[in-house]
């Protein structure tokens, strides 16, 4: 895969893949723009090279219908206020009117194409529309890991249409990080999987026995492989048709020489809501009619003594809903463990990364992926179409 430094690009016109698939509210005000701001090094680095940029993203899913409430024109306003340049935006990201802007274009200027997602054949991959895209590029670059486990037209046709294609700063970081971690970690290597589902989880859960020396299970999730082993959960969250997979994932772990923990407390709640009654149990003494909804004391003891002397940690999930205050507690000792251990900590997935900032830890956690799926497909072991269309 090659890195963008190993390309020419003054004068050349670049089409770089970005994620600015960012949250915003009501007023078209951008509420979190850290994606943005992920992508400015690569953004930075083509304009002192002088090459003609031009960006192009997907925003919130308008199912190939041309849906103004999901334009990237806030995007573009607010990327130009970063930049400290103008960016204008393409009135499409494909057509007569856009090639002409591209055509127009100076070097270290940018031009923002629309959504892609405006047309249906972004997500079907569809070829015509990947070499429409590809006729406004010299160079590719990919520089959105978030969208790379996706094989659409703009991330994987785009590419191989291209006559050079490399990787952008953000997601050459998040490849090498990921291979630091997992291919050539420093042991004892410590994953943490939490969440709701097992399974969602299920192919990285099988794929990490493979390659940890410990793992740590919390979150919702935890409660189906408690229940698989006859302990009662009350009306927790389980799978209950994933029961015997859980035994035979702790068999896995067993054979493997693995080591598994659990949780061995829980806070219990009533019901699922912030002002619930809530009461510290142990795993074995869940209520009947009541619910585990975060781990506790005793088990984030546990899991810190755990981490004591690992030197590299994954996590991806919480503990629990901690989106609650009441059911936060345990997440938030789990974010605070990682930050003060002396391990390379990676952190992927859109919970984890919320829990972490709500933490306050994020300047204390070696790296905090960008890609919720694309992070769990490197996790279950599988290439990420965007990178492979890299060659």
């Amino acid at each position: 895969m090659k890195e963008i430094r190993d390309l020419e690009l003054a004068g050349k016109r670049i089409l770089v893949r970005v994620d600015f698939n960012v949250p915003m509210d009501e007023q078209e005000g951008i509420t979190d723009d850290i994606r943005i701001r992920m992508a400015l090094p690569t953004i930075q680095y083509i304009l002192d090279q002088k090459g003609k940029l031009i960006l192009c993203s997907h925003m919130g899913r308008p199912k190939g219908q041309r849906v103004m409430a999901f334009s990237l024109a806030p995007v573009a306003v607010h990327l130009s206020t970063l930049i400290g340049q103008e960016v204008r935006l393409a009135p499409d990201c494909i057509g007569e009117d856009t090639e002409a802007m591209v055509a127009s274009m100076q070097p270290a200027e940018v031009l923002l194409l629309e959504n892609l997602r405006f047309h249906k054949e972004e997500t079907d991959n569809d070829p015509v529309f990947a070499e429409n895209l590809a006729r406004l590029a010299d160079v590719y670059v990919n520089d959105a890991f978030a969208a790379s486990h996706r094989a659409h037209a703009s991330v994987a046709g785009v590419p191989r249409l291209v006559k050079e294609s490399c990787a952008g700063f953000l997601l050459q970081t998040e490849m090498d990080f990921f291979h630091k971690a997992m291919s050539e970690p420093v042991r004892p290597l410590m994953a943490i999987i939490g969440g709701a589902k097992v399974s969602s989880k299920l192919g990285a859960l099988q794929n990490m026995l493979d390659k940890v020396d410990r793992m740590i299970i919390g979150g919702a999730m935890a409660n189906t492989f408690l229940k698989s082993q006859g302990v009662p959960v009350g009306a927790s969250k389980t799978e209950d048709d994933l029961l015997d997979t859980a035994r035979q994932l702790i068999q896995a772990a067993k054979e493997k020489g693995v080591k598994l923990y659990f949780p061995v407390d829980f806070v219990a709640a009533d019901r699922f809501a912030p002002d619930a009654v809530v009461k510290n149990v142990t795993a074995q003494d869940i209520p009947e009619g009541w619910m585990a909804l975060d781990i506790g004391p005793a088990s984030t003891i546990c899991f810190q003594e755990a981490l004591a002397d690992v030197r590299t940690i994954v996590w991806n999930g919480p503990m629990g809903a901690f989106e609650m205050d009441a059911f936060a507690r345990g997440t938030m000792a789990m974010c605070q463990a990682i930050a003060s251990s002396h391990a390379l900590s990676v952190v992927g997935g859109g919970d984890s990364n919320a829990a972490v900032k709500k933490s306050g830890e994020a300047r204390n956690i070696s790296y905090m992926s960008t890609g919720g799926g694309a992070f769990l497909q490197l996790m279950e072991g599988k290439s990420l179409p965007g990178v492979d269309a890299l060659g």
